[in-house]
């Protein structure tokens, strides 16, 4: 990517957490996330919207610092955008006063759960397409433990840990490098479903 991260993640607060909870700025900021810096007219292909409308909603995410524009890439008339975090983060107990607030946090992790349950599916769709070492080196796992609200904060702290790590140093040797999709779910369950 050609533009760095100002910050590797952010914590939203009321305002940004309110400007992501819409499916179009959720599905640029992932975009961006995803491939790199774009244009309003590139990610409206991407997304099958109009320009219009991405140039729109990629100035309401750069007004609360989600996105900001590239300074060195594009033309007066070519206007380039880049993620600002690689990730943002907030706990729904920092919104759980507001009913304005807790409706944002319900479709965000409502989108959220949309979104990883159709990534998991797609996983196991095409599997059969990568190559065995690829299929060796994938995991899908469930692990059930008993553990105190302060140890499931440290295991949550210490999971994002180890994903920054692996994040920052980047691909350790030559090789099949692809995008891998890290899936990280830690929360407490009265009874599990089956």
């Amino acid at each position: 990517m050609s533009d760095a991260y100002d910050a590797s993640w952010v914590q939203l607060d009321r305002e940004k957490l309110h400007c992501l909870a819409h499916p179009m700025r959720s599905r640029l900021l992932a975009a961006l996330r995803t491939d790199g810096p774009s244009t309003s007219a590139k990610l409206a292909r991407r997304l099958g919207t109009n320009t219009g409308a991405s140039s729109y909603h990629l100035r309401e995410l750069a007004d609360v610092g989600l996105v900001h524009e590239v300074q060195d890439m594009g033309t007066a008339r070519e206007r380039w955008w880049a993620p600002s975090h690689h990730m943002t983060s907030f706990s729904e107990a920092d919104f759980a006063d507001d009913p304005d607030d807790r409706a944002a946090v319900d479709w965000l992790m409502t989108h959220h759960l949309r979104a990883t349950t159709r990534w998991r599916e797609e996983w196991l769709a095409a599997r059969h397409t990568w190559t065995e070492e690829w299929v060796r080196a994938s995991n899908t796992s469930d692990h059930l433990l008993e553990l105190t609200p302060a140890q499931l904060a440290s295991l949550n702290a210490d999971l994002e840990a180890v994903i920054e790590r692996y994040r920052t140093e980047g691909p350790a040797e030559e090789g099949d490098v692809q995008q891998v999709l890290v899936l990280v779910d830690g929360f407490p369950a009265r009874e599990v479903s089956l």
